[in-house]
């Protein structure tokens, strides 16, 4: 029985892609956009509130009972 020696080879660990800022731009502003909508769907007029008042409470009312948001 014959028995050679092997040598290792180094781990070659491939590159990851690069996305350039132009093409992630808009896709940051979508989800910057959804995230706001979701803040004014979701939040109460409470403490956190930029808005005084409960008229964005009464604008998204139906939406908030459509995503399941509890509010009174």
């Amino acid at each position: 029985m014959v028995y050679t020696a092997t040598v290792p080879r180094p781990l070659v660990v491939p590159a990851l892609p690069t996305i350039p800022l132009r093409t992630l731009a808009p896709w940051v502003m979508f989800a910057a956009f959804l995230l706001l909508a979701l803040y004014f769907v979701a939040a109460d007029q409470g403490a956190t509130s930029l808005v005084p008042g409960h008229m964005v409470h009464e604008f998204v009312h139906d939406a908030r009972h459509l995503l399941g948001i509890p509010c009174h």
